[in-house]
Order: C-alpha cells, then sequence, then structure tokens
C-alpha cells in the first residue's frame, strides 16, 4: 500500500489495510513513534490528546481538544526519523498551498489548522493540526495544480461521522483537560475500546455471513437495509503525504496498487488523469462493494500486465505490442458485469458504464478532468 499506510488518517478509520489490528510496539523507539496518552498537551499546552483516532506507517493521529480555539481537532504526531520528517514538511507546504488557494474552506481538501515541531523520548516529531472529519468514503476534486497520487476510499473523509456517538460535539464529549485524568485511564481502557468495536465488527460480518442463503443453485446475500437519512455526504480529501506539484513529480511509483494507473504501471510518466482513474476505481467499488482490479499472481505473470508504453514496457509486452504472458484475455463489457453481476437495472448500468469508460481510457490524456466529469449527464 502506498501514501495512505506511510501516512495517517484523519478520521474515524484506524489501522492500516492489511491484516494488522493495530500499530503494535515496534514503532516506539529512537526514529519512531510518540507514545501520546489522554491529556498529553502539545505546543506549549494548546492542544490536548483526547483519544487515538488511526495510525499508519509514518504517523499516529489523535482526537485533541484546541483549547485556544474550544473546539476538537486532529493531531496527527508523525514519526521522529529524518525521512518521516521530511515527509511531513513536504504534506504541510502541499496543504498550505490549499488553504491559501481556499481561505473560506469551501473546497473537498482538509484544512491544515497548524503545524509545529514536539520533542519526545524517541526524538522530535513533526505534528499537524487539521480539522477533525468523520469516517471515510468518496468525493473528488482537484485544484491547485496538485496530484494527489494516492486516491482511495480510505483517503477520503465524511465531513462528519455516520454514528453521531462517534463525533466529540454531537455525543457531547467532555474534552480531556487534566494531565492526571488522561491518565488514570492510559491505554489499558483505549486498546480494549478499540479491541471491543474489533469484535463487534466481526460479528456482524459473522451475522452477514450466517444470512447467506441458497436458491436454485445462486448464492443470494440477505442484507440489512440502510437509511442515509441524516447523514452528511460531504467529503474532503485528506492525506497528502505522497501528493506532488505537476511539474515536480516525486521519483517512485505512486498509488495504491489496486487503484494504480496503466501509465504509472508502465513508468511512461503521468499527470492529473491518473487520480481521475483512480476515482474511476473507487467509483466502481462504492456502487457494487468490489474493487474493479482485484491483481492476482499467476504462473508465468506479474500483477501489472498491461497493456500501454512506457519504460517497462518490455517487461509485459512483445515487439508486436500483445501480452507476453497472457495470451487468453476474456472481455466482459462494463455494462454488462454490472447488470449480470450486480443486479444492476439496464440503463442504470449504461449510464454508470457511459461514465466510467472514458475516465478509464488507457491513453492518459484522452481522459476527461475533473470538471468535464461533473458535466457528465450520469450526475443528473
Amino acid at each position: 500500500m502506498a501514501s495512505l499506510l506511510g501516512n495517517g488518517w484523519y478520521g474515524y478509520s484506524s489501522g492500516s489495510e492489511g491484516e494488522d489490528e493495530d500499530e503494535g510496539t515496534e514503532g516506539y523507539r529512537k526514529g519512531g513513534y510518540y507514545a501520546a496518552r489522554p491529556g498529553d498537551r502539545f505546543a506549549g499546552g494548546r492542544y490536548v490528546a483526547q483519544r487515538k483516532l488511526g495510525w499508519g506507517n509514518f504517523s499516529i493521529v489523535w482526537l485533541a481538544y484546541d483549547t485556544l480555539q474550544s473546539r476538537f481537532v486532529a493531531l496527527k504526531i508523525q514519526k521522529s526519523a529524518r525521512d518521516y520528517a521530511h515527509a511531513a514538511l513536504h504534506e504541510i507546504k502541499l496543504l498550505s498551498a490549499v488553504a491559501k488557494g481556499d481561505p473560506m474552506n469551501s473546497k473537498c481538501v482538509v484544512k491544515l489548522l497548524d503545524q509545529f515541531k514536539h520533542a519526545g523520548p524517541n526524538g522530535q516529531h513533526v505534528c499537524l493540526v487539521t480539522e477533525f472529519l468523520g469516517d471515510s468514503l468518496l468525493r473528488l476534486i482537484r485544484e491547485l495544480g496538485i496530484i494527489h497520487t494516492d486516491l482511495k476510499p480510505e483517503n477520503v473523509l465524511l465531513v462528519s461521522t455516520i454514528n453521531p456517538a462517534k463525533d466529540p460535539v454531537r455525543s457531547g464529549f467532555t474534552p480531556i483537560l487534566d494531565l492526571s485524568v488522561g491518565n488514570q485511564y492510559g491505554r489499558t481502557v483505549i486498546s480494549f475500546s478499540e479491541k471491543m468495536l474489533r469484535m463487534r465488527a466481526r460479528r456482524a460480518v459473522a451475522k452477514i455471513s450466517q444470512r447467506r442463503v441458497s436458491l436454485g443453485g445462486v448464492l443470494a446475500e440477505v442484507e440489512k437495509e440502510r437509511s442515509l437519512d441524516g447523514i452528511s455526504l460531504k467529503c474532503k480529501i485528506v492525506d497528502f503525504g505522497s501528493a506532488c506539484w505537476a511539474d515536480q513529480q516525486l521519483s517512485g511509483e505512486i498509488q495504491t496498487r489496486q487503484y494504480r494507473a496503466p501509465e504509472v504501471i508502465i513508468g511512461s510518466g503521468y499527470s492529473y488523469s491518473a487520480d481521475l482513474w483512480s476515482f474511476a476505481c473507487m467509483a466502481f467499488e462504492l456502487a457494487t462493494g468490489d474493487l474493479l482490479f482485484a491483481p492476482k499472481n499467476c504462473q508465468r505473470c506479474s500483477e501489472d500486465e498491461i497493456a500501454s508504453s512506457g519504460t517497462h514496457s518490455k517487461d509485459y509486452f512483445d515487439r508486436y505490442g500483445d501480452l507476453k504472458r497472457i495470451k487468453r484475455l476474456k472481455f466482459w463489457p462494463l455494462d454488462r458485469v454490472l447488470v449480470e453481476r450486480y443486479n444492476f437495472t439496464e440503463p442504470d448500468a449504461q449510464g454508470f458504464a457511459d461514465f466510467l469508460r472514458p475516465i478509464l481510457d488507457f491513453t492518459p490524456e484522452n481522459r476527461p478532468s475533473a470538471a468535464q466529469c461533473l458535466k457528465h449527464p450520469w450526475f443528473n
């Protein structure tokens, strides 16, 4: 996984996308995480840690209370090693540019509120303070000549939480201001709460699995109908740790594999349209519940076997432009996939497929811009 696991989280989606349930203890050493506790104060006492929101390979994010502005914020505490500090400073530059270009905070990008350094037993940590956001979902707006390079559902958060009890304002949560109160509970309570939430999630998954029944040889899944009433669907893009300026692109591979554009895979250069490719993958995932591309290994091919041209093309294609190791591809039109596998109606499938196909064009220059996407009839 790319940027998100390399950086941090701003909302309630905690943990990594892999099987690890928490950050473990290995990262708490010289050059690593800062071992924050409820009640810990930062920036001369202005920000008071409340509870951990999530973690990534680069940082830990805490819910904090801003005593100066009397509001809850997200506090991202970067690991202290030099490379991690440089990554945080890079993200600060990009988010500062976004904030400068959006003084009214009207765009769908997380707002940087403050930044500072905090010294601890494991070194000096760069800290970012952003607005507090909710659960991850999807909405895309690109601005200011920045290429995000790691768009995926986990990096797009709802402005508010789905569960009101998880929102410190709506739930009437009383902020911890006394360090002794925070230490009274400490990590034991936090760890216990997280484990309880995970246990509930496992039970929920188990219940859904038990509801699967066989009807005439066809597996049907009976799920409880969910309502979005009262839930704001306004979203913001977060985690600009691996983002770059369009004219100052970073070296190395970008994007999480499942959302990685063809031009990135073969090394032929990328631009804004790489973010749009990721957006299309997310849109399909939200509509169906499945990944559009779920790479799998085979005996004679890699997960990155795909068509186009670039510095790595010879690894995948022969001199005629044919795939070297994949000889027989089974094509299934997108609209037919939506109808036959996901039970879309014909009109819905056709409209959605018409919207996605241009964005998934193998030629980056042929893809529509974000502004053009918004004008597509499917949005109406």
